[in-house]
C-alpha cells in the first residue's frame, strides 16, 4: 500500500472577499509540482461563496465536474438549457465533454454556500454534453460507504464518463469500515470533511487528505463521529 498524505494546511488558499477557496491540488494562482493531481483527479476545491455571489458564465470542454454542496445553495445555469439549485444533501454531475457554458450563483441573500467542486479527467473526449442532480440521504451512508458517483448507468448513483467513483461516509465514533476498490489498479483520495478518524495507522483531522493506491482494499476506524468523502479514480 502507498500512502500520500496531505495536512489541511498544506492547501492552496485564496480570498477575493465573495469566495474563499482551498485547493487540494495546483489550480488558478495555486501552484505545486508535486500536486498537480492524483491519479485523473485533476481538481479538487473546497469553496465558501457569499450570499448572492458566484462565478459568471464560463467554458468548459473535456472534463467530468461534480459539485457537492455542504451547508447552503447554489444556482445553476449551463447553455443546454438546464436550470436548477442545488442544496446540501445533493449532488451535481455536468459532463463538459465537446463544450458546455455555464454559471454558478448563490442564490441566498443571507446564507453562505460551502461545497465541493471535483473535476475529474474524462476516459473519453469531445462527448455530448449532459447534466444531472439527485438527492442522497444522509441516512444511506450513515456507518456506511455509500456510492453517489459511477461508471455505471445501472447503478443507483449519477453516471461519469471515467472509470472512477465517489462515495460518502458518516461512521460513528468506534465504527471500523472497509473500503472495497470498484475498478482495479485505481486509487483512492479520501478527504475527511469533519471529525477524526485512523486510517490503517494514519490519523485524519477536519479537511486532511489521504491518497491511497496499490491496494485493493484498507480500513478505517472513526475515532469520533465523522463524515468522509472517497475519490476513486484510475492511476494511470
Amino acid at each position: 500500500m502507498k500512502k500520500i498524505y496531505h495536512s489541511a494546511d498544506s492547501r492552496g488558499s485564496v480570498d477575493h472577499g465573495w469566495l474563499q477557496a482551498k485547493h487540494s491540488f495546483s489550480f488558478a494562482n495555486f501552484y505545486d509540482p508535486d500536486r498537480m493531481h492524483f491519479g485523473k483527479l485533476r481538481v479538487l476545491n473546497d469553496d465558501i461563496i457569499a450570499p448572492g455571489k458566484g462565478f459568471g458564465t464560463h467554458p468548459h470542454n473535456d472534463m467530468e465536474i461534480i459539485t457537492i454542496p455542504l451547508r447552503g445553495s447554489l444556482e445553476h445555469k449551463d447553455s443546454m438549457g438546464n436550470g436548477s439549485i442545488i442544496t446540501a444533501g445533493e449532488v451535481q454531475v455536468m459532463s463538459a465533454g465537446s463544450g458546455i457554458m455555464h454559471s454558478e450563483f448563490n442564490p441566498s441573500p443571507m446564507e453562505e454556500v460551502n461545497l465541493f467542486q471535483i473535476w475529474i479527467f474524462p476516459e473519453i473526449k469531445d462527448v455530448k454534453p449532459r447534466y444531472d442532480q439527485r438527492r442522497f440521504e444522509t441516512t444511506s451512508y450513515e456507518n456506511a460507504i455509500k456510492t453517489v458517483v459511477n461508471n455505471s448507468e445501472d447503478d443507483n448513483s449519477l453516471f461519469i464518463h471515467q472509470r472512477a467513483a465517489i462515495s460518502l461516509s458518516r461512521p460513528s465514533a468506534g465504527k471500523e469500515l472497509l473500503y472495497k476498490l470498484y475498478y482495479p489498479n485505481s486509487g483512492v483520495y479520501m478527504l475527511l470533511i469533519d471529525g477524526k478518524i485512523n486510517v490503517e495507522g494514519t490519523i485524519l483531522l477536519k479537511r486532511d487528505a489521504l491518497g491511497i493506491s496499490e491496494s485493493n482494499d484498507f480500513s478505517f476506524r472513526a475515532v469520533e463521529d465523522s463524515f468522509v468523502l472517497f475519490l476513486e479514480v484510475p492511476m494511470n
